[in-house]
């Protein structure tokens, strides 16, 4: 049996060494960034590509020279989408989805395979916001709220992950927002699911690795962008610059705007109750959009 001075001096000279390589790493890192990736060629869904965000990544993505499919309940949307990167002479594929449908999903997979190839790059995108009161959102908003931006994370991923892990090589891309990092008054569900969302890819990322894969120099087989208030504050576009720079360059978090990443750790450093009259001097936050008496489902 080691004695305690043995288990110390081990602790010493085994991880001190290692938490000061992997600090001096991160310093190298932040000054002089890898070499980015090529993405000309790769094979990359995106879900909810018909609007916002989703179509404005679609549209980075293809001028990078990637191949899209995309994904989104709006045929119309997701086809003008389509058309938009064709004229620019890239490739781009349309298949009408609906991601809480798992039968949808393992149908459409298994046509892409056969049509367009494995995907290199998954982009879960595609999100849905009711905005309203906790006890005044109907029980099918919440549980759709769930199963758009949660759990169809789990069905996009079980679905084209495997040909990741195969070749040892891809890149899942989790789309979210300030609200995972910061529950918000009248986003409780949402909060709730980006939250979800989060647990979700830090513990994918832990498992791949855990499986022995290697993606990336930096080990990062995910993106998780934590972005601020899109519209009021970001235009989409703004979104989707960062979004395909985090992935060209391996990042596992990526914020936007970058000074999001400062804010949110100072913040930590103070107590609730001040963190708490900050956001409410600042503002930040929602009004209701939700009407209880809509019979929309």
């Amino acid at each position: 049996m080691a004695t305690v001075v043995e288990k110390l001096i081990f602790f010493v000279c085994i991880f001190f060494p290692r938490l000061f390589y992997y600090y001096i790493d991160a310093i190298i890192s932040a000054f002089i960034p890898a070499k980015p990736k090529s993405i000309a060629g790769k094979i990359v869904l995106v879900t909810g590509a018909g609007h916002g965000i989703g179509k404005e990544i679609a549209l980075e993505l293809a001028r990078k020279g990637a191949k899209l499919v995309l994904w989104d309940v709006n045929k119309a949307n997701n086809e003008e989408t389509a058309t938009e990167i064709r004229s620019m002479g890239e490739s781009a594929t349309a298949f009408v989805v609906d991601v809480t449908k798992t039968d949808d999903i393992h149908k459409t997979a298994e046509q892409m395979r056969r049509e367009v190839g494995d995907v290199d790059i998954l982009v879960n995108n595609a999100g849905i916001l009711y905005g309203g009161e906790l006890l005044k959102l109907k029980e099918a908003h919440i549980r759709r709220t769930f199963e758009v931006n949660t759990l169809a994370h789990f069905w996009t991923v079980k679905e084209f992950m495997p040909a990741m892990l195969e070749k040892n090589s891809g890149h899942i891309v989790t789309i979210a927002s300030m609200s995972a990092k910061s529950g918000t008054a009248y986003l409780v569900d949402y909060s709730a699911s980006k939250y979800a969302a989060y647990g979700f890819t830090e513990a994918l990322q832990e498992e791949i690795l855990k499986l022995g894969k290697r993606w990336s120099k930096n080990y990062n087989c995910q993106s998780y962008v934590c972005c601020y208030w899109v519209y009021p504050i970001l235009k989409p576009k703004d979104v989707a610059l960062e979004t395909v720079k985090g992935i060209m360059y391996d990042q596992e978090f990526v914020y936007i705007p970058r000074s999001l990443n400062i804010s949110l750790r100072v913040a930590g450093l103070f107590p609730r109750k001040f963190q708490r009259f900050l956001k409410a001097f600042a503002e930040q936050g929602i009004k209701p959009q939700y009407d209880p008496h809509s019979k929309s489902d």
